[in-house]
């Protein structure tokens, strides 16, 4: 392996200077430091990542906490965890993945022994235990979600308010009165998980603003379930002509059910749902929906805990960033084949 006194001999400097090129400590004139780069990469040289991180302080680590629980849709969460790593890697840094829901206790292990620099948080909840470590231990980082009190944090997530807001407005537009929602498993809202729940809060505020009856229902995943959930939902509003679903695995069983039971979509009863893109658009029937921006959120946490690193670092430049804050993607709602107005009343011809 080619070492770093080679690289120094190749460009003509000392082995300081390459380390200097190397750990941005010191300043280095632009022509050295160009040479410098052109040895590294003429040779090869790969910097020792042990031996770089006692020398900066700095291990070049993001830790990635994703809990991958049982009741949420997976597939959208390793989604945003590849665009993490990808766009991680293209900024020089790696992702340590924690999977397990060991919550506080692992953000301490990895912020107190030094494996990480920086931290994602994913799957945030409303008052969500992790974020007083997180505050006392002080690491740059970035949650993916919203809690209730964000004071100090820096957080990107859609704008789930927004997006459930959006849906009753669509339906409110078509002449729905009257809407059911199948939402998450019972366990995500009993953790008050932020996006469920910030859902649920903008379809409520947009039902009573505009004077629509809402119904709404958790639902664990599968046939079985959301087959029982359908019936109690006609049982108590059977002048429901549409459905939000925030439930990926509710999706095909919903449309399968409501054809058995001779409800045509979108002629009889309308679909939206908020969910990912793909589940949408390759349904059986294609819904009208609100899709998660998996990898852009991936990006943009990266991209912002990138650039709270350089300003601890001191940067001062002004794609360093303006310091932690919320931001909040606006919701886009794509207009398919499962939502129209709903059927006339009995006895009355179109």
């Amino acid at each position: 392996m080619v070492t770093l006194a080679e690289v120094a001999r190749h460009a003509g400097v000392s082995a300081s200077t390459v380390s200097y090129v190397l750990s941005g400590k010191r300043p280095i004139s632009g022509p050295t430091r160009q040479r410098v780069r052109a040895s590294i990469e003429q040779l090869g040289y790969q910097p020792h990542a042990g031996a770089r991180a006692l020398a900066s302080s700095r291990s070049r680590i993001i830790a990635l906490m994703v809990p991958l629980r049982t009741d949420m849709y997976v597939p959208v969460m390793l989604e945003i965890a590849v665009a993490v790593a990808t766009t991680a890697r293209a900024h020089g840094y790696d992702v340590l993945l924690l999977t397990g829901e060991e919550g506080p206790s692992a953000l301490r292990r990895v912020t107190g022994s030094g494996l990480a620099e920086a931290v994602i948080l994913m799957d945030v909840q409303l008052d969500d235990e992790r974020l007083p470590v997180l505050r006392a231990a002080g690491p740059p980082a970035v949650l993916v979600g919203l809690p209730d009190d964000p004071a100090g944090l820096d957080c990107v997530d859609l704008d789930f308010a927004a997006a459930g807001a959006l849906c009753v407005e669509h339906l409110a537009a078509l002449g729905h009165r009257e809407i059911a929602v199948i939402g998450e498993s019972p366990g995500v809202y009993a953790r008050h998980t932020g996006f469920a729940e910030r859902t649920l809060r903008g379809l409520r505020e947009g039902a009573g603003r505009l004077g629509l009856r809402l119904l709404h229902r958790p639902c664990e995943g599968g046939h079985d379930a959301v087959a029982g959930v359908l019936a109690r939902i006609f049982d108590e509003r059977p002048g429901v002509s549409a459905f939000v679903v925030q439930n990926e695995t509710a999706v095909e069983p919903l449309l399968a059910l409501l054809r058995r039971t001779g409800r045509a979509v979108p002629e009889d009863v309308s679909v939206v749902a908020v969910c990912a893109g793909q589940v949408a658009a390759q349904a059986s029937v294609a819904l009208s929906s609100v899709a998660i921006p998996a990898q852009e959120l991936g990006r943009r946490a990266v991209e912002r805990l990138v650039a709270g690193l350089a300003r601890q670092d001191g940067d001062a430049r002004p794609d360093a960033g303006r310091g932690p804050g919320v931001e909040l993607l606006a919701p886009t709602l794509t207009v398919r084949d499962s939502s129209g107005p709903p059927p006339p009343p009995p006895g009355v011809r179109n």
